[in-house]
């Protein structure tokens, strides 16, 4: 049974639809009118009438049998009694999917838990898929759909995020907002009764529109499912996991949250490795490599070039890749082309020190050279805010560049500074160039890139 009516329906029906703001069914009408779903939308709410939100009046079907259209996916937000008539009534009527917001099912224990997997026993029967329960809704930015409650304007990317936790999720949904990490979907599964992360992994391995997947997980309920889903996606691309729940006391806590099995965390270290995943163990790490891992090709070789202003942020950025094992390109003879862009006091030894003399034409020099030369295979542009040169030139310098030549390598920004810094790198983020505040960010999140590229080729051999 496919799930592709999750993220291509031709038509919604939110069942518990409300004209009152403060109202989960009021919130999700009204991001999937304002976010701008082509699809019909369809309001189903027991007391009937009429509303408008947006602008737009809604007739209220009082079930999902009076809507004289067909349905492809149903948001049920209605209370936990109300969940097994309305899925019997979306199964009559031949719904595809449904995300069900409502939560009092298997988080509360063993009684939720039976009726959670009757849901799922009639959702079969009719051939339908249940998404949760107990979620926040689901984003598919190519399609325009923000079927949730939390923030409208989610930024269109290449990056998948599925999240078990709810509020953690609406919070996340956020901050890549703030921080213009853009998304193509963004799914809560919640208790995962039915959908689960495999079946998600399994979908977006093929979607044209995802470049990486990121997820938050607490626990998995078929361990092998998930692990020879993610090694085949893995071949094809980055799968990035934080999982939750690491110390024994996180683990319960993991539990009694999802009503998830958390496991032994050793077991998910060395089974994450086998299938390629990529494991950050905060929150920042995991984005800060989904930003490379979904924007930027595979590298060609090993060999990385550092470009600096400064000889202090040059170093650390060198410390980092030593760390991380990156090869820093080391061919004196080759470097040398950078002399050229420096002053006679610069250093063309990797890390390149263009100096703090360096202004636009330095570095756009630089950058094209570095970008034009066959054995330089990834590319860390740093940045130390000076009077020389505005932040959001440099960034404009870079993107043009890297447009120019066709964005064949992989290619980090660091830029250490103050407002305009801040603003340059939401400009190349918003372009699509990862971009960070530190030196070692970059370097990390590159290194990040080689990590799943190796274990790639090492698949192949």
């Amino acid at each position: 049974m496919s799930i592709e009516a999750l993220f291509k329906p031709k038509s919604i029906a939110v069942i518990g639809a409300s004209g009152k703001p403060g109202k989960i069914g009021y919130a999700i009408l009204k991001n999937l009118i304002e976010y701008g779903y082509e699809g019909k939308i369809y309001a189903v709410n027991v007391k009937g009438g009429e509303i408008e939100i947006s602008g737009r009046k809604f007739q209220v079907y009082k079930s999902i049998l009076d809507v004289p259209d067909e349905i492809d996916m149903a948001v049920i937000v209605v209370p936990a009694k109300f969940v097994p008539q309305v899925v019997e009534e979306c199964g009559k009527k031949g719904v595809k999917v449904l995300p069900i917001i409502s939560s009092g099912f298997g988080e509360l224990g063993p009684e939720g838990k039976k009726v959670e997997e009757q849901l799922v026993e009639t959702a079969h029967k009719y051939g339908m898929r249940i998404l949760g329960p107990n979620i926040f809704g689901v984003v598919y930015t190519p399609t325009k759909i923000n079927a949730t409650f939390g923030p409208r304007d989610v930024l269109p990317g290449k990056l998948a995020l599925i999240s078990q936790s709810g509020a953690l999720g609406i919070a996340l949904m956020g901050w890549t907002i703030l921080e213009k990490v853009g998304l193509s979907a963004l799914v809560s599964i919640g208790n995962k009764s039915d959908i689960d992360d495999a079946d998600l992994l399994e979908y977006f391995k093929d979607d044209e529109n995802t470049g990486a997947i990121l997820i938050y997980m607490e626990g998995v309920k078929d361990g092998r499912k998930f692990m020879e889903a993610a090694k085949e996606v893995s071949k094809k691309k980055p799968v990035i996991v934080i999982k939750a729940g690491r110390s024994e006391r996180g683990a319960k806590a993991a539990a009694s949250h999802t009503g998830s099995l958390a496991g032994a965390d050793a077991i998910y270290t060395a089974a994450f490795k086998q299938s390629g995943v990529l494991r950050a163990l905060t929150i920042g790490e995991a984005f800060d490599w989904a930003r490379t891992l979904s924007n930027l090709p595979e590298p060609q070789g090993e060999n990385v070039v550092i470009l600096t202003n400064g000889g202090g942020i040059g170093v650390m950025a060198t410390d980092a890749a030593e760390e991380e094992g990156l090869k820093l390109y080391d061919n004196l003879e080759e470097l040398k082309v950078f002399a050229n862009h420096m002053p006679p006091f610069g250093s063309y030894k990797n890390p390149v020190d263009l100096t703090g003399m360096a202004g636009a034409q330095a570095y756009e020099g630089a950058v094209r050279d570095a970008l034009a030369h066959p054995e330089m295979h990834a590319i860390a542009v740093l940045y130390c805010q000076t009077a020389v040169l505005d932040p959001r030139d440099l960034a404009r310098i870079i993107i043009e560049e890297y447009d120019k030549s066709g964005r064949k390598k992989p290619l980090v920004v660091a830029i250490v500074g103050g407002i305009e810094a801040k603003e340059a790198i939401d400009i190349l983020n918003e372009n699509g160039i990862p971009a960070y505040p530190e030196p070692e960010r970059a370097i990390k999140s590159l290194a990040a890139l080689y990590r799943w590229e190796r274990w790639k080729k090492s698949k192949k051999a």
